[in-house]
């Protein structure tokens, strides 16, 4: 399977912190760092894994700290948002099955990375946290089994979006489509997810979602954020194997 893994902002929520330190190199233990794990936990759990790593912000760092990936620079990441990096590595995942895109600051408990993450999709989802109901970061609304809108700016919603989304090989193609379009569009500025949302309200897109409130999960935008993604890293079996 491909994952893409998005680490090419500023992290500018961190702030002082990520003002010359990229949060996805926060370090877990001694010896692992948040995207190190997540590279680490998907190659554990999947022998095949086809990684690679989009990166913007410090990317010389992030790439003296990952091995056996492929890399790909966004060098707009300053004036752009995850649209663009993504629309950069596009043409390294065309032609793939199953795809998994991934956030770089997310920290996710293994089981959830050995149940969901790496098992092969039959219809393109998201994964939400539908026991967040309040301040969420980035949420869903669904009817039904289907996702109808993502945003920051819902009053109600069904869940807190958990930064993972999973395409089959029929939903990829028409997702690079519209991607490549608000590029040309000049919507560089957007988030990735923002392209589900278009095609859902363009063209009635069948987007889907699990659940993941048993699991335990964050992404890293504050600084409870990185105590809680240790407290997960601590508490993980298989993550013991990596620092």
């Amino acid at each position: 399977m491909t994952y893409i893994l998005l680490a090419a902002g500023k992290g500018t929520r961190l702030h002082p912190i990520t003002l010359s330190y990229p949060k996805t190199l926060f370090k877990l233990a001694d010896n692992v760092s948040v995207i190190q794990r997540m590279v680490n936990m998907l190659r554990y759990f999947d022998a095949n894994a086809k990684i690679i790593v989009v990166t913007g912000f410090m990317n010389k760092q992030i790439q003296d700290e990952l091995s056996n990936v492929i890399f790909v620079y966004n060098p707009f990441y300053s004036v752009t948002n995850s649209i663009a990096s993504l629309w950069f590595a596009r043409n390294l995942f065309v032609n793939d099955d199953n795809v998994t895109l991934i956030n770089g600051d997310i920290v996710m408990e293994d089981m959830l990375i050995k149940d969901i993450l790496t098992k092969p999709a039959d219809k393109p989802y998201v994964l939400l946290d539908s026991s967040v109901k309040k301040d969420g970061d980035y949420n869903v609304q669904v009817n039904g089994n289907r996702v109808v809108v993502m945003s920051k700016e819902l009053d109600g919603y069904c869940g807190e979006y958990a930064g993972v989304i999973k395409f089959d090989k029929g939903s990829l193609t028409p997702f690079l489509r519209e991607l490549d379009n608000m590029i040309e569009d000049r919507k560089h500025d957007l988030w990735f997810e923002d392209v589900l949302v278009e095609m859902i309200f363009k063209e009635n897109f069948k987007l889907y979602f699990k659940d993941i409130c048993d699991y335990d999960w964050t992404e890293i935008d504050c600084v409870d954020d990185l105590v809680l993604a240790r407290e997960i890293h601590c508490n993980s079996s298989y993550g013991q194997l990596f620092g």
